[in-house]
């Protein structure tokens, strides 16, 4: 290709690249410049807002932990095992991203509810589910498992299972194997995969609505103060929410980043 044509491509794609970061950084920008001062001193000391990001940054946590103990081991059988009906079983771990949100937080209710023996097992156990911390945890586990899955079985395919092989005819055990070498290896881009987890964990509405309303966790609030005080009042909460989990996501990003360098 001749560098005239090489040109054009990458005026082409910084141009395509220079639409995009404009599509998505004027709407925060302006969103954060408009924002009215006084009301956004009162939100910053409302307990309410405090209280509902703080429960959103807990329960993301919570999530992307829980998926990264279970998510992980299945990733790694994903990645290195092919077996009839494979294909059928990444579909499945794949339905969560293609249905609306609202429809799993119905999905959700409908098992965890009075109404199903499952909801009614969990109560009896005194595992309270329907508006608590836990239906929140749930709904997040939920909508956002596949995002860890399959950054983990992407990590883990891109690992030659040559270098496996050789750990194992050096004397290690399967599990040494997997925590010293695959692991270890992997880690960059399953960190990523926490990371994306953590984050769509905190943007999830639709199905933790579904289940709990109450205790609210940030975008919960926003909606609730837009439907009583309009988007005034509910501007300083979503600024507020996007200026911590940038700094937060940032700084995951930049952890990330180094990990994959060392």
């Amino acid at each position: 290709m001749s560098k005239t044509k090489l040109d054009r491509l990458y005026l082409l794609s910084k141009f395509s690249g220079l639409l995009i970061i404009s599509f998505i950084m004027y709407p925060i920008i302006n969103l954060l410049l408009t924002t009215d001062g006084k009301i956004m001193l009162e939100t910053v000391k409302d307990k309410d807002v405090i209280n509902a990001i703080w429960t959103s940054f807990l329960t993301a946590t919570i999530t992307t932990l829980t998926i990264f103990v279970f998510g992980v081991p299945f990733a790694y059988f994903l990645a290195r095992n092919d077996f009839k009906g494979k294909k059928i079983i990444e579909s499945i771990v794949d339905i969560p991203v293609v249905i609306p949100h609202t429809v799993a937080g119905i999905i959700l209710l409908t098992v965890l509810g009075r109404q199903c023996w499952l909801g009614r097992f969990l109560e009896s156990t005194g595992l309270e589910v329907i508006g608590t911390r836990v239906g929140i945890v749930i709904a997040m586990i939920f909508v956002s498992m596949p995002l860890l899955i399959n950054a983990a079985k992407d990590a883990f395919t891109s690992i030659s299972p040559r270098l496996e092989n050789v750990s194992r005819t050096l004397g290690a055990t399967h599990f040494q194997t997997f925590f010293y070498v695959t692991f270890s290896i992997g880690w960059p881009g399953i960190l990523t995969g926490m990371i994306l987890t953590w984050a769509r964990s905190i943007s999830e509405f639709g199905a933790v609505v579904m289940i709990t309303y109450h205790p609210m966790i940030a975008p919960t609030l926003i909606f609730d103060r837009f439907n009583a005080f309009g988007l005034e009042y509910s501007k300083p909460v979503s600024a507020i929410l996007i200026t911590v989990s940038l700094i937060i996501f940032i700084i995951l990003r930049l952890v990330a980043q180094r990990g994959v360098r060392n």
